[in-house]
């Protein structure tokens, strides 16, 4: 009888049938003992390289290198873009799987700014964003859909005018630098949505007389994201 032992690769010959036997046993308990090393080894490996034990950084919003930007439509055939001049908050990020990501952000609503004084103070005002009564505008995510590539869906709840809905985020991961010439570490993404003005509470319009409203219902928004990694 012929065996191939695996811990050298050598061909043994038997030539008396009385130790057969416990050679063939040994063998076989060798060759186990292989095979469980094998799994072993695959387990580890694998569960090693699992996206949800990749590190999770926290990052915290460069408010100098981020912004926020909306876009309405007016008399329904122009477009109207404004930004939020002041934003801060934080977020975790995990570049091996987005889905362990998160992020926590605070608007400041009286930092609206259309470029047009008269036209900001009126959507600070009781008609649309009432800053004295809601002075921030906040959203923290509940869940992060990766998507293909380096796109992902961010699902949270944002909050404006004192009214809290579930919104859906298109969001692209805009690359990372080790180390920017400060020595500070960074990450960036741009995150796009929709909403409908009306479902936070802010109605006000003005009919035309040839039909369509002087305000339209649906905003545009961007953001625009660079996060400095927290130092632990």
């Amino acid at each position: 009888m012929v065996f191939l032992n695996p811990r050298t690769d050598v061909i043994i010959k038997n030539t008396t049938k009385g130790n057969s036997n416990s050679k063939e046993v040994l063998s076989m308990k060798v060759l186990k003992s292989y095979i469980a090393i094998a799994v072993l080894a695959f387990t580890f490996f694998f569960s090693g390289s699992n996206w949800s034990n990749a590190e999770v950084a926290e990052y915290i919003i460069d408010p100098d290198h981020s912004q926020v930007i909306f876009k309405v439509k007016h008399l329904a055939i122009s477009t109207v873009t404004g930004r939020f001049d002041l934003l801060e908050g934080s977020y975790n990020f995990d570049s091996k799987d987005v889905a362990n990501s998160s992020i926590d952000a605070t608007i400041v609503a009286s930092s609206i700014n259309t470029n047009k004084q008269k036209r900001d103070e009126h959507l600070r005002s009781d008609e649309f964003l009432d800053v004295e009564k809601y002075p921030n505008i906040t959203f923290k995510s509940k869940e992060i859909k990766k998507g293909d590539g380096n796109k992902f869906q961010i699902v949270g709840d944002l909050t404006i005018h004192g009214v809290t809905k579930e919104v859906t985020l298109d969001a692209v991961y805009e690359g990372h630098i080790a180390s920017d010439p400060w020595g500070k570490e960074r990450t960036a993404f741009i995150a796009k949505g929709e909403i409908l003005r009306k479902d936070f509470g802010m109605v006000w319009n003005k009919a035309l007389e040839a039909g369509g409203f002087v305000v339209g219902e649906e905003v545009r928004i961007t953001l625009e994201v660079e996060g400095i990694r927290k130092k632990s």
